[in-house]
């Protein structure tokens, strides 16, 4: 059992709204990495078949993101609210709708992508249908200033903590045990390095080249699988320190553009040699949270019976 500061931390309520995707109308292309010119969806909106658990690399669009996408009404010009939505939350928080037919649904949040700063919320099929761009989201933020209390050295952030209690994480030897689907070298990340901070967004992992994806196993990451990042020092900003270890979530889906892919929210990072990658298939917050493609498996498993 990990030794945290739970107790102590802030639960807040913050807003936003279903944000409508994006697309020039003057000149929709997306120029991909071998200089094919292509018009595909992106971020934003409500994505009724790509959900958590789903292929991270198979759909075909840029920087699709999973379930329902929620950002601050971008007429505001106040920076704060904004700030506020996108750093406060946190990978596990509840969602609760309060505007529209499904006011009163709960839904789960994602992950968190950077530059558009939207936050990802996973919400049932049912309340999917009933929701439109403009509903208005709440958030129950809960998790940012989580401390280990027997691992200084180790920085978390973005994390519900009651999420990070379902992950399996274990102490032994004065080092966690953290299961992960995938392992990679810092080497490979791409947009988002060199960020002043890791408590909002995510950075992306380069799968361009077919010998990497293949020599990691890339070609098989799911949105929500956690994953660890090897020399990655993500503790204040997001740079190359050989060594460091940091762990993320997989949040939105591959992109078209050079020097993009699968997103990574972080949500844990040391420059000590604290942190043991464990391989496990499973270990993606479908599993821990009951949430997105394992829902609709559990779903059809009862109908069946």
């Amino acid at each position: 059992m990990l030794r945290t500061n739970e107790q102590n931390l802030v639960e807040q309520s913050v807003l936003g709204s279903i944000a409508h995707p994006r697309l020039s109308l003057r000149n929709p292309y997306l120029i991909d990495s071998s200089g094919h010119a292509r018009v595909v969806p992106g971020s934003g909106g409500i994505s009724y078949n790509v959900i958590v658990g789903d292929s991270a690399v198979d759909f075909i669009g840029d920087h699709v993101e999973p379930g329902v996408s929620v950002a601050f009404d971008e007429r505001e010009k106040n920076e704060s609210p904004r700030g506020a939505l996108s750093i406060l939350t946190c990978i596990g928080n509840e969602a609760i709708v309060v505007s529209g037919p499904a006011a009163g649904s709960k839904g789960v949040v994602t992950g968190k992508h950077g530059g558009v700063e939207h936050v990802l919320i996973d919400f049932a099929p049912s309340v999917l249908e009933k929701l439109a761009i403009g509903t208005r989201i709440q958030i129950r933020s809960f998790g940012q200033g989580l401390r280990l209390r027997d691992f200084s050295d180790i920085h978390v952030m973005n994390v519900d903590p009651r999420l990070l209690r379902k992950m399996g994480v274990a102490q032994q030897n004065k080092q966690l045990f953290v299961p992960v689907t995938h392992v990679i070298p810092a080497s490979i990340m791409g947009s988002g390095i060199g960020s002043r901070h890791s408590f909002s967004g995510d950075y992306d992992i380069q799968i361009t080249d077919i010998g990497i994806v293949q020599k990691y196993g890339l070609q098989n990451l799911r949105l929500g699988d956690v994953i660890a990042i090897r020399d990655a020092d993500c503790r204040f900003g997001r740079s190359l320190s050989t060594g460091a270890v940091s762990i993320g979530i997989i949040v939105h889906t591959s992109c078209i553009t050079s020097g993009h892919g699968p997103g990574v929210t972080v949500i844990m990072s040391t420059v000590a040699k604290l942190v043991v990658p464990k391989i496990e298939k499973d270990a993606n917050i479908t599993h821990y949270l009951e949430i997105g493609r394992q829902r609709r498996r559990a779903r059809s498993r009862r109908r069946r019976r």
